[in-house]
């Protein structure tokens, strides 16, 4: 019987199992991504930061010659964007000298957060705690390690002005300490994660301290996590980080099993 192998271009058996059953990955990793892809990831981009009010109400976007180039995607690919948050409702554009595309006067992203919660379940809801927990907890443990006491104590007193602002003035405040907590790890990749898990998380922040009480009450929690950073105890740190994001979810479940028309 004549072999597989019997000349140098004949294919070995174990050559025709892998044309006929590619790697499980290659149908995903090659699937051409095309305009319309990208127009949906810009799309999602920006709904995701005027719901998380990242983009405030009124305020207006940029171009779309600067917008193409922030996502690095063509001109004609925001334009398909925008035209589809046009069609929700989330944008308005203006003509004019002083025209462009505005985030509608009333967005609301409290709003826009009652209705996601409301849609997610409390197994989600846990789930999503728990990424941010372990992420969070473990960086700040990180800085615990690494950061000196001074760069501490410099994130400490942006906290010690939170009374001269307004709400959502407050909210940013305490959005940007915790990223800048999670620097101090003198991680990279941790603070780009933690980026991303804050855009996300902001909302529910949010819902979980709508009012002064609660803005002080979670700036307080995060005063404790920074002075455990400051004497360099990581333990400290890490658990009063993971207490604070289960505050935070048992809050949200709670709001849930409010009758309806909730604050």
């Amino acid at each position: 019987m004549e072999s597989l192998t019997s000349s140098p271009g004949a294919r070995t058996e174990q050559d025709l199992q892998r044309s006929r059953h590619p790697h499980r990955l290659q149908g995903a990793l090659f699937q051409p991504i095309g305009d319309e892809g990208r127009a949906e990831l810009v799309e999602r981009r920006l709904v995701d930061a005027i719901h998380r009010g990242h983009l405030r109400a009124g305020e207006r976007l940029p171009s779309e010659s600067e917008l193409a180039r922030s996502f690095g995607v063509a001109p004609v690919t925001v334009r398909e964007a925008l035209l589809t948050l046009r069609g929700q409702g989330l944008i308005v554009t203006r003509r004019g000298r002083n025209g462009g595309s505005f985030v509608v006067d009333d967005a609301d992203p409290l709003a826009f957060a009652h209705t996601a919660l409301l849609h997610t379940s409390r197994l989600a809801l846990r789930d999503m705690g728990a990424h941010y927990s372990a992420i969070t907890a473990a960086a700040v443990r990180l800085a615990a390690r690494r950061a000196d006491p001074s760069e501490a104590n410099r994130v400490l007193r942006r906290l010690e002005r939170l009374e001269d602002l307004d709400v959502d003035q407050q909210r940013r405040v305490l959005d940007d300490v915790l990223v800048e907590l999670v620097s101090l790890s003198q991680s990279a990749r941790l603070t780009r994660e933690q980026m991303k898990l804050q855009a996300e998380f902001s909302p529910y922040l949010r819902l979980a301290a709508p009012d002064d009480a609660g803005l002080q009450t979670q700036s307080a929690s995060l005063a404790g996590i920074i002075a455990a950073v400051e004497q360099n105890d990581p333990e400290a740190a890490g658990s009063r980080t993971e207490q604070l994001v289960a505050d935070v979810i048992d809050a949200l479940i709670h709001l849930q099993s409010s009758p309806p028309g909730i604050p």
